[in-house]
Order: structure tokens, then C-alpha cells, then sequence
């Protein structure tokens, strides 16, 4: 009896078994795709909040060709564990071979942060700094220019997000210096939908912010383009009228450097 029959055996016993993973990994490497995919699939609905699950499956996405639905998989990752390492180094790779470098950079410098002994991570990321500063990369502006660094008091706690979770520009760091943006863009995918569902089923008609006073934290959430959106977040003690103007205007940056992009 080989591994997959002896894992299979095993899942079919007990569905809820974590053997999943091993058999999807095990079919992978064997280049059965669509089982993998089925088995790691199965397991990713049952147990949701597994990040090795989804990563599982955003490998095997991956290796399909599959690279939306890989980058979707890996931002869920994010989205539930911050600093897994695959997950940065997979984004870094679909980016890169989309051919947006500067966010495969941004994704792989964070997998090196994490990981400073990886040697393909470092070997990856010197190879898309050199892809970077050879050329520039159409449609994407130097750093220098994110719409959202020139935002006082406090540029890194703003984030611009398409409607699939992918983070344009700006960026949120704890107090220890961990970069939560691509978290927290990953976890805005689909709000401006969720907004507008929410606003058409109650008479309201199209929505242009969400304002949210919290204990320690206010929140604004805007739509500079209809698939895109800011949120922008400062400490209560910032009175929330100063954070509504600092909304308005990173609404208007935001927007006239998306115009300037395109």
C-alpha cells in the first residue's frame, strides 16, 4: 500500500482528520493537481481559520496556473497569520511573474525580514531589485510618490486597496514595526460590494464614506474609484472631524494618482 492509499484510508476514516494536508501535499508532489486540489479544498472549508490549509491550497492553485485564485488563497493566509513565510514568498513570485515588481519586492523583502536565513528568499529578492532598477516598471510610480506618504500626523495608518484585497499604496505598522498592510487590505477585499449591498437593501442609495467612532481607535472608510478603497484610521484622542479632512484629502490624492496610472 503506497502513502496516498494509506492516507486516503485515513481521511475516509475520519473526515475531519488533519491528514488532509499531508495527502494533498503528498499529490502535489506527484503531480495529481485536480485530487490535491479537491482534498486541500475540502480541508480548507472544514477548518476556515487554518492558514497552512489555504497556503496548501494557493501552492496547488499555483502550480495549476491558477494565479488570481493563488493570490486569493495567499492573501487569506495573510489575513490569518501576519507573518507566514510561504504566503509573502508566494505573492512575491505571482507578483513578480505578473510583472508587478515593486510589489513582488515589498512581499519578498517581508519574507526576508522574517526569514533571514531563507536563501531562496534573498536570492529571489535580489534578482527583482535588479529587475527593478534596470527599468522602470510600466504603470507603477516610484515610491516617492504614493499618494498617501505625505499625510500628517501619521502617514502609516492608511491603506488604498482594490476590491480584491491587492494593497496600492500606503501601508500600517504596529508599534514594533510589523507591516500589517497587506493584512488588513487582504481583510477590506469585497467591503465596497458589502457596502453597497448593505446601503441598496435598506433605500439608501450609493454610499460615499463610513465614519466609525471607537473607544480607542476612529475609522474612515471611503471609495476614491469604484474599485478601489481607502481606509484611513488614527487614536481617538485625534478629533474626528480632522480625521474627515485627512480622509478628504488622501481621497483626492489617492484618486488623482489612480487618474495618473492609468
Amino acid at each position: 500500500m503506497d502513502d496516498i492509499q494509506a492516507l486516503t484510508i485515513q481521511l475516509a476514516r475520519d473526515p475531519s482528520s488533519l491528514v488532509f494536508l499531508p495527502l494533498a501535499e503528498t499529490l502535489r508532489r506527484r503531480g495529481q493537481l485536480d485530487a490535491a486540489l479537491t482534498v486541500a479544498q475540502q480541508g480548507a472549508t472544514r477548518y476556515p481559520e487554518m492558514a497552512g490549509a489555504w497556503d496548501l491550497v494557493a501552492r496547488i492553485r499555483s502550480d495549476l496556473g491558477e494565479g488570481d485564485l493563488a493570490f486569493d488563497a495567499w492573501t487569506t493566509v495573510i489575513r490569518l497569520d501576519g507573518e507566514h513565510l510561504g504566503a509573502h514568498k508566494g505573492l512575491g513570485f505571482l507578483a513578480y511573474r505578473s510583472g508587478d515588481h515593486r510589489r513582488s519586492l515589498r512581499y519578498l523583502q517581508r519574507a526576508v525580514d522574517l526569514a533571514p536565513e531563507d536563501g531562496a528568499a534573498r536570492t529571489a529578492l535580489e534578482r527583482v531589485r535588479e529587475a527593478v532598477g534596470a527599468h522602470a516598471v510600466p504603470g507603477f510610480p516610484e515610491p516617492t510618490i504614493d499618494p498617501l506618504t505625505a499625510l500628517e500626523p501619521d502617514p502609516g495608518a492608511a491603506v488604498l486597496v482594490d476590491r480584491e484585497g491587492r494593497l496600492l499604496a500606503g501601508g500600517v505598522r504596529t508599534s514594533n514595526g510589523d507591516d500589517l498592510g497587506d493584512a488588513i487590505a487582504a481583510a477590506l477585499a469585497g467591503v465596497s460590494r458589502e457596502a453597497e449591498r448593505a446601503t441598496r437593501l435598506l433605500g439608501l442609495g450609493g454610499w460615499t464614506r463610513i465614519g466609525v467612532e471607537g473607544d480607542d481607535t476612529n475609522v474612515e472608510i471611503r471609495t476614491p474609484t469604484p474599485d478601489t478603497v481607502l481606509l484611513m484610521f488614527r487614536v481617538s484622542r485625534i478629533p474626528p472631524g480632522r480625521l474627515i479632512l485627512l480622509a478628504d484629502r488622501a481621497e483626492h490624492e489617492s484618486r488623482r494618482w489612480l487618474e495618473e496610472l492609468r
